[in-house]
């Protein structure tokens, strides 16, 4: 099984590239996330270790590299008529899957953590004062967990998508619209929910709060996996 997933893994990564243009956009992509990984952390010295802004990057860059990817997992196969070719294959179902989820995931994932030891070594340079600084506990795990969780999440519900549209342009529309809902609620809900959670917000302290956002994102991320699971049919994919 795990020879089956890397055989997926190895195809789905050649094949992200195989675009004209695909790397270069791939790094224009990079580029934004890098600059503020290093412009920011300039003007914030040492207290940037200790903030809440590198959890933000973090999460940021995982979701936008994976959004960019996971479209292309099946849609792009359907659009580039070789999703019969993968599926009439011996490979197992749960191989094609794992290894369509874990490449964008991976990719994302890499880059948030790239990103944050851009920023670690931009204070240390920019800041020396004659020992390594480093993340707090908390800064560093949170940022860790909460780039993967919200990496995963954005993977699997990009899959769930892509299984069902018939262009990667029609995918990244509708995934990109799910990712907006939620910010996009928020701003309308009544005045009066809104105050409830910024007091609720207040009520705890900062560990707290980012403990049950990864509580929340954990439980998220399972129920979309397993969505996703369900909802791949491999004989109603041949007929799609």
């Amino acid at each position: 099984m795990i020879d089956d997933i890397l055989t997926v893994i190895w195809k789905e990564r050649k094949s992200q590239f195989r675009v004209r243009g695909s790397r270069m956009r791939f790094l224009l992509m990079l580029a934004s996330p890098v600059l503020l990984a290093t412009v920011f952390p300039v003007t914030w010295g040492p207290d940037w270790l200790a903030q809440v802004p590198p959890l933000i990057i973090a999460a940021l860059v995982s979701v936008i590299l994976v959004a960019v990817m996971v479209p292309e997992s099946f849609a792009g196969e359907r659009e580039h008529h070789t999703l019969e070719t993968l599926l009439a294959s011996r490979l197992p179902d749960r191989a094609i899957l794992f290894g369509k989820l874990i490449v964008p995931l991976a990719v994302g994932w890499g880059a948030a953590m790239l990103c944050l030891l851009i920023s670690l070594a931009v204070v240390n340079v920019a800041h020396w004062e004659g020992e390594i600084l480093f993340y707090t506990p908390p800064i560093a795990l949170g940022s860790l967990a909460l780039s993967f969780l919200m990496a995963t999440l954005t993977a699997g519900a990009g899959v769930f998508i892509s299984l069902r549209t018939a262009t990667a342009q029609e995918a990244t529309q509708i995934l990109t619209a799910a990712i907006l809902i939620p910010p996009m609620l928020l701003q309308v809900l009544p005045l009066i929910f809104r105050d409830q959670m910024a007091q609720f917000v207040d009520s705890v302290n900062g560990p707290q709060l980012l403990a049950i956002v990864l509580a929340v994102l954990a439980v998220l991320d399972v129920v979309v996996l397993l969505g996703t699971v369900a909802r791949f049919r491999r004989a109603r994919l041949i007929l799609s």
